[in-house]
């Protein structure tokens, strides 16, 4: 089964959103335990640090977002955004790169890592 691949931007945007309902999840499980007030309390503030994490990842990928390269996808012709040598398209998901040595070949994530030789 091939790997499904999406663009970095929106794969570190869901993490960020996955956060923020696991921290609401972290906190309702804290309602259960509403005798014990110390254990709802740590329920309660490791979900609110889960959702504090969520806003910083949030502004981290937003300040990431406006130094990435804007290009126009070729298959789609909508504006989008690449990080690193490699990425792909947040639309259509087609495969882009910047760097001429890779065009044509096989997209592979792994050409983002800096060990990785073309």
């Amino acid at each position: 089964m091939a790997r499904k691949y999406s663009s970095k931007i929106n794969k570190i945007r869901t993490f960020a959103l996955s956060l923020i309902f696991i921290g609401f999840i972290i906190m309702y499980l804290g309602i259960f335990f509403r005798e014990n007030m110390w254990v709802m309390t740590i329920f309660m503030m490791l979900g609110m640090l889960s959702i504090v994490a969520s806003t910083v990842v949030y502004f981290w990928i937003g300040m990431l977002s406006t130094k990435a390269v804007q290009v126009v996808c070729p298959s789609c012709e909508k504006p989008t955004k690449v990080l690193g040598r490699v990425d792909m398209c947040m639309h259509c998901n087609e495969p882009l790169t910047l760097d001429k040595d890779l065009e044509g070949k096989e997209f592979d994530e792994n050409y983002n890592r800096r060990n990785v030789k073309s």
